[in-house]
């Protein structure tokens, strides 16, 4: 399995999304979560607090029809697993974001940012069990 650098597509794609946590944040006052923001389009407590989530939501689907007009190809997508991993991944994350009240843009994005000792232990813990994943996925599975 081949980790690709991409040092100058990561600085750019971090700050769009440090940028539209911050309007977010700046226009709205709601902490741009991407499981929080889902889960209340699912579950809305308004129709004004359900159309931003739709929006947002809406933007984050048609981002590769952009980059496919603006590029005239498909973003590449190499998925190295197989979809039961998948589906697995999925729920253990789910799992997770329940467990520890938020996601890793949520915690890791806005909450570090606003210093919150519960945003800091959380993604502390991500990156720890994101580490031990790896290291077992590609030394002892090696997958």
């Amino acid at each position: 399995m081949i980790t690709e650098f991409t040092p100058i597509q990561s600085l750019i794609g971090g700050s769009l999304i440090g940028l539209a946590s911050v309007l977010l944040m700046l226009t709205l006052g709601r902490v741009m979560g991407a499981t929080g923001i889902l889960a209340g389009f699912m579950q809305p407590a308004s129709p004004r607090d359900w159309s931003w989530r739709a929006a947002l939501l809406a933007g984050m689907v048609t981002a590769p029809g952009l980059i496919l007009l603006t590029t005239g190809q498909m973003p590449a997508i190499d998925v190295p697993v197989s979809t039961p991993m998948l589906i697995l991944g999925g729920i253990l994350v789910g799992i997770g974001v329940t467990y520890g009240s938020g996601c890793t843009s949520g915690h890791g994005v806005c909450g570090n940012a606003r210093l919150s000792p519960r945003s800091i232990a959380a993604t502390l813990t991500f990156m720890l069990f994101t580490g031990i994943t790896v290291y077992i996925l590609r030394h002892v599975i090696g997958g």
